[in-house]
């Protein structure tokens, strides 16, 4: 590469989706989010996809604190969002399930995503999709290989 000419800024890039996305997604929540801060929005979207999932199955998940965890899941529970039974492999934890309530809830916000990535794919063509998707599963793949 010559000294005049700027190497690729994929992580700009990136960069500047994710904000993007995460501006898309926080007016959405503010319009219809009940409010809904991100991260619930995300634990949500993980029982919504892991029914009977554990409160530790979403701490790996995530890789978030187990108590920043322990006070989200607990609020959700509480504005009945999302549903929690004993553990029949062991009683110490629950087995969480998104509510009636939590599963409409996510269903909007799942509405807002699907809105923001069709505006993201505009103007690209089946082909030129497929060949993102692909790059993109390479570039993950790259970020958690050691």
């Amino acid at each position: 590469m010559s000294r005049t000419s700027q190497p690729p800024r994929v992580l700009e890039r990136m960069h500047a989706l994710m904000h993007g996305l995460k501006h898309h997604m926080r007016e959405a929540m503010h319009a219809d989010g009940e409010g809904l801060g991100m991260m619930e929005a995300r634990c949500l979207r993980y029982f919504a996809h892991h029914p009977g999932a554990t409160q530790s199955d979403l701490v790996q998940h995530a890789g978030r604190d187990k108590a920043q965890i322990a006070r989200i899941v607990k609020g959700l529970i509480e504005r009945e969002l999302l549903c929690g039974q004993p553990n029949p492999a062991d009683g110490r934890s629950q087995v969480l399930r998104v509510s009636t309530k939590g599963s409409a809830l996510q269903s909007k916000m799942q509405g807002h995503e699907a809105a923001f990535e069709r505006r993201l794919m505009r103007g690209l063509d089946a082909d030129e999709r497929a060949t993102l998707v692909a790059l993109l599963e390479r570039l993950e793949h790259n970020a958690s290989a050691r």
